[in-house]
């Protein structure tokens, strides 16, 4: 099964709502407040490349409040 971790720098104070929201899309396995570059880490699992593809870059990075992301898939 194909896993990424999606690294998201968020809007100022909408930190809490977009974990709220990330947790519940398909998929979505993780999702946590951290301190440092990025505010909010996810860990996405999906049975296919395609949907993985999907969830990402309509779902996840259309949140309101996603400034911006970046995804690293692993290396199985």
């Amino acid at each position: 099964m194909p896993i990424a971790f999606v690294m998201i720098n968020a809007e100022l104070g909408s930190e809490k709502a977009l974990i709220k929201e990330l947790r519940n899309i398909e998929g979505v396995v993780e999702a946590n407040e951290v301190y440092g570059v990025y505010d909010i880490v996810v860990k996405v699992d999906l049975p296919t490349m395609d949907k993985l593809k999907e969830v990402i870059s309509r779902k996840i990075r259309g949140l309101s409040g996603v400034r911006s992301t970046l995804t690293m898939m692993v290396i199985e």
